[in-house]
């Protein structure tokens, strides 16, 4: 069983996105019984909240329905969970205060470092403060990013 968590500042955008596209490809793939997947923010202030309307509205034109609710991240996520993802460097400076214990720290890994080159980005911008474009290029980044995980991980 391989469980993922992925995390950025809000739970609203990135990390929820990331959630279900992530859902979406090992389904595809068959393995979805090999996996737990979830996501959270460092911020509570969305706790309980569905994604952002703007991304929602993207990932649907692509055929996602995101549907998580958004959550903070917890201390014990960093037990639960084998790999902490940050989107950006905000985000993993965050989850490396939290960690409980060196062995914890050891599983927080920046999501960027799935992303193929072409992107330009060593992290995955928010697009909540962005128009529609930059809602589209986390998308891409995401997708993009979540298939190479997916083929890491199946090594």
């Amino acid at each position: 069983m391989k469980q993922i968590l992925f995390v950025c500042l809000g739970n609203i955008c990135r990390s929820s996105a990331a959630d279900e596209i992530m859902r979406q490809i090992v389904r595809r793939a068959g393995v979805e019984s090999h996996y737990t997947i979830d996501s959270a923010g460092t911020y509570g202030g969305h706790a309980g909240e569905l994604p952002d309307p703007r991304m929602r509205s993207a990932g649907k034109r692509r055929g996602y329905n995101f549907t998580h609710r958004s959550r903070k991240v917890r201390t014990d996520d960093f037990e639960q969970f084998d790999l902490l993802l940050a989107m950006d460097d905000s985000v993993y400076e965050s989850l490396s205060r939290l960690a409980p214990t060196v062995e914890a720290l050891q599983r927080l890994e920046r999501f960027a470092d799935y992303l193929p080159a072409h992107f330009g980005y060593d992290y995955v911008p928010d697009p909540y403060y962005e128009g529609a474009e930059g809602f589209e290029l986390v998308l891409n980044m995401l997708e993009e990013g979540c298939e190479q995980l997916f083929h890491h991980l199946e090594k």
